[in-house]
């Protein structure tokens, strides 16, 4: 039953990682960024294919859907590196762009493949906000107070590891629906049948 969760799990304890090596040393670590873009497109594709029975969707139009949106998304990175845009940016500046990036598609994934991934891009845009405003964050003040974490702005780990795992847990219950979805879908079908 959660052989779902192991994918999405993978995505949430990759971006935490590659966050807390980010936050270490921002210069090692844009590359490992670029790196996990396909593999969140990876994931994404298989972890999908039960919204796309559910919905009744074709396959094949949902693979096609799969590769040209991930494939655009790997491609505008190519283009930012291949047409001297990266130079232009530092790497803290251009690690912001890959991770609101990174949002931005699996937010479209969450929309039109795989709603598992709703959360997974919130987290991503927290974690970009972070890199981009790594001094006295307003976010993690304001989380902080919400959560009674004295000093939350110096404590960016805590609060990562913390947004991590509730995303997780709330993409967890999208997955329980969804196979709740999948299994009424079946049930309804073998009725027609039988």
């Amino acid at each position: 039953m959660f052989g779902g969760s192991v994918p999405l799990f993978i995505l949430f304890a990759a971006a935490f990682v590659l966050f807390w090596l980010s936050h270490k040393n921002i210069g090692a670590t844009f590359r490992y960024w670029e790196i996990f873009v396909p593999v969140v497109a990876v994931v994404s594709l298989f972890s999908g294919w039960g919204q796309a029975y559910v919905g009744g969707n074709s396959r094949l139009w949902y693979l096609i859907k799969q590769i040209v949106h991930w494939g655009a998304l790997i491609g505008l990175l190519y283009i930012l590196n291949s047409q001297g845009i990266r130079a232009l940016m530092s790497d803290q500046q251009y690690t912001a762009v890959i991770l609101y990036l990174l949002a931005f598609a699996s937010l479209l994934a969450a929309m039109h493949v795989d709603f598992k991934l709703f959360f997974f891009a919130i987290f991503m845009v927290f974690c970009a906000y972070l890199i981009a405003v790594p001094a006295n964050n307003p976010t993690l003040v304001g989380l902080g107070e919400l959560m009674g974490i004295a000093d939350a702005q110096n404590k960016p780990v805590l609060m990562t590891t913390i947004a991590a795992g509730s995303g997780f847990v709330a993409s967890l219950f999208v997955l329980l629906f969804l196979r709740g979805a999948i299994m009424s879908k079946r049930a309804s079908e073998q009725k027609r049948k039988g």
